[in-house]
């Protein structure tokens, strides 16, 4: 398997839009293509990261030149199943696997707009820590609540 966002063989099972919860809208652009005709695989990470950072800010829990708080990311993934390429819309789903005292990992689906299968499908986990000493901080309720809100229930 090569390494860039191309058709990759893979035994799991595709995401659908149902397993997520929350969508941002997200537009390619064209720097985002890379010397093949497609999304270069180092992009994802940045859609992954405007999908959930656009969510907190939308909530009203991140302000990035502001907040006590903020969110580093520890670790990211990503699958790729089909090319995505500029001109296209892309819908992010995103929604909770794990939420911690201080932690989240985020599962984030990209799809072609109205599409109902993954494109690709990544995960994203970030560490709330103070801004100023950068340790570990407790998600405060708000966060908690808004949190858990994206949890995909096993039954659904």
């Amino acid at each position: 398997m090569s390494c860039d966002s191309g058709n990759a063989p893979t035994g799991k099972q595709r995401d659908q839009r149902s397993d997520y919860v929350r969508f941002h809208p997200i537009l390619t652009r064209w720097m985002d293509n890379d010397v093949y005709g497609h999304v270069n695989n180092v992009v994802y990470y940045s859609y992954f990261d405007t999908a959930v950072n656009a969510a907190l800010i939308a909530e009203g829990l991140l302000d990035p030149l502001n907040s006590e708080s903020i969110c580093l990311v520890v670790e990211t993934g990503c699958r790729y199943f089909e090319a995505l390429s500029f001109p296209e819309e892309i819908e992010a789903g995103i929604r909770v696997e794990r939420l911690g005292n201080s932690s989240v990992r985020y599962g984030i689906g990209l799809f072609r707009k109205g599409e109902d299968i993954a494109a690709a499908e990544g995960h994203f986990v970030h560490v709330s820590v103070n801004r100023d000493t950068r340790r570990p901080s407790p998600f405060s309720p708000e966060w908690r609540s808004f949190l858990s809100s994206l949890e995909k229930s096993p039954e659904a």
